[in-house]
């Protein structure tokens, strides 16, 4: 009688592996649900869900959320007070060289 054990040894897949293939991989859920009275149409909700690490995602061209305002409003807030910065410091400088300028003028 043959031996159909297998050749190498198997485990049962753990969360983690399925997350590790989904999160490479990606898994979309779509779906939409309608609400009709009568033959009305009265409310309609899409649902459309990508599963997918953030590698994947900017594979695939998806990086929405380095753009959404309530999501990046750090990097906002960061330009806003490197622009202020900015034009502190070159007012500073036209100071700077006005009282230089005053100076070399009287010397």
């Amino acid at each position: 009688m043959p031996d159909l054990a297998p050749l190498a040894p198997t485990r049962p897949q753990g969360l983690v592996d399925i997350l590790d293939r989904i999160l490479d991989k990606g898994l979309v859920i779509a779906g939409d649900i309608k609400i009709n009275l009568a033959n009305v149409e009265l409310l309609t909700v899409q649902v459309r869900l990508l599963v997918c690490s953030i590698d994947k995602a900017e594979q695939i061209g998806l990086d929405w959320w380095r753009f959404d305002p309530a999501l990046s409003g750090g990097a906002a807030r960061v330009e806003v007070e490197n622009r202020e910065l900015r034009e502190r410091v070159r007012l500073l400088e036209e100071r700077l060289e006005r009282l230089s300028a005053g100076d070399a003028g009287e010397g």
